[in-house]
């Protein structure tokens, strides 16, 4: 007979300790107390379970590292799954953006070729069917001469007409540039087509003959 702790005991036959003390009770395990310690009797010939424990527990184990290598191996092949989803997403970002540019730049381009054809054709326009447009330093001048025009004729007579009335061949040409001077900034002179024009009954020009 060999004597176990009750502890030994429940390892021994791979049960609880409750289980031993269950056995004690009901008398198919003897046993004695030693200075306050549970001592129980087995056959040294009894079975033990330890090892079948022990094997029961490796197995589980084992199986245990096969699953978590598995979710392991899988978590790895996800992360790479990931990792690649990531990158393509970037380079179709940036293709987008490259594309977005390049189109915004040909667009610009197509407008800019638009605009200078478009120049051209109203040059041409006027060159063609405007050659005679007088070109006036301010657009009241231009409303002006046109007012102007509808005035009774005797009213308006031409700055060389006017010279030959009122000043003398000796001072012909000086008095003439100083009128032509006086064009760009003095309201009583009117141009039209290159020629000169004084309205005698709306203005004075007497100071510009001294």
């Amino acid at each position: 007979m060999k004597k176990l702790t009750i502890n030994e005991a429940s390892v021994h036959f791979g049960v609880s300790k409750e289980a031993i003390h269950n056995r004690v009770r009901r008398g198919s395990l003897n046993s004695v107390s030693e200075d306050g310690i549970k001592y129980v009797f087995i056959d040294e010939n009894s079975p033990s379970t330890t090892k079948k424990v022990v094997t029961k527990s490796r197995t589980s184990q084992n199986s245990d590292d096969k699953y978590y290598k598995l979710l392991e191996e899988q978590n790895a092949k996800l992360q790479q799954r990931v990792e690649f989803l990531e990158t393509e997403t970037r380079t179709l970002r940036d293709q987008k953006e490259l594309m977005l540019v390049q189109e915004r730049e040909k667009i610009e381009q197509i407008y800019k070729e638009k605009d200078e054809q478009l120049k051209n054709i109203l040059a041409s326009f006027s060159a063609q069917f405007l050659p005679e447009t007088p070109t006036l330093l301010e657009s009241e001048e231009a409303v002006e001469v046109e007012i102007e025009e509808v005035k009774p004729l005797e009213n308006i007579v031409t700055l060389k007409q006017f010279l030959k009335e009122n000043v003398s061949e000796k001072k012909y040409e000086k008095i003439k540039n100083r009128f032509i001077k006086k064009a760009k900034k003095d309201s009583r002179i009117k141009v039209k087509k290159g020629k000169y024009y004084l309205d005698l009954v709306k203005y004075d020009y007497s100071d510009l003959l001294k």
